[in-house]
């Protein structure tokens, strides 16, 4: 009979030592899930500094669906420089989410690349994160003469910052990437 109190104590003892370490105080905190934003669609305004305006958009919204982007272009005027600006937008939701704000808030963790050729000579950044690293939802683009360039806009999210401005330096993973055929005339 004594044996059989001893084995009592003994698992009751086992079962509130299990209880006990099954719940720990860390569970009441979990880490919040920072989830990557779903973007469809990209657009960019450009104005010259002759009063010219111009827009680029792609949107893509099966995402990496069978369906490619629809993208559409303004052409540009040669020889000029435009100022431009990048608006993002989640269309899978009812009304569009602006993820423009997003990336604007969260400065430090993005950094929009653009890679030009043919008659799109240059751009430069027209805005930086709160340590001065550049962001680029506002840039600078110049155009040469006529004819055909392309512009790539790429958005980083968690590049190294600073960086060398090239995407093999930043890392990071790439939340969009869009190239634009454009015609210069």
């Amino acid at each position: 009979m004594k044996s059989n109190n001893v084995l009592k104590t003994v698992l009751a003892l086992s079962l509130m030592a299990s209880v006990m370490t099954s719940c720990s105080s860390d569970d009441n905190n979990p880490d919040a899930v920072d989830e990557e934003e779903v973007i469809t669609t990209i657009k960019v305004a450009l104005s010259s500094e002759g009063g010219d305006t111009a827009s680029l958009q792609s949107q893509d919204l099966d995402g990496d669906g069978p369906n490619p982007p629809v993208i559409t272009v303004d052409n540009l005027m040669a020889n000029s420089t435009y100022t431009g600006t990048i608006e993002l937008l989640n269309e899978t939701e009812t009304p569009a989410e602006d993820i423009t704000a997003e990336v604007n808030e969260e400065a430090d963790e993005h950094q929009f690349f653009f890679d030009v050729d043919g008659s799109i000579t240059s751009t430069s950044y027209g805005d930086t994160d709160e340590d001065g690293n550049p962001l680029g939802l506002s840039f600078t683009l110049m155009t040469g003469d006529a004819g055909e360039g392309t512009l790539q806009i790429t958005l980083r999210h968690e590049p190294k910052k600073p960086n060398d401005g090239t995407l093999a330096d930043a890392g990071g993973e790439t939340d969009i990437a869009q190239t634009f055929t454009l015609t210069v005339e």
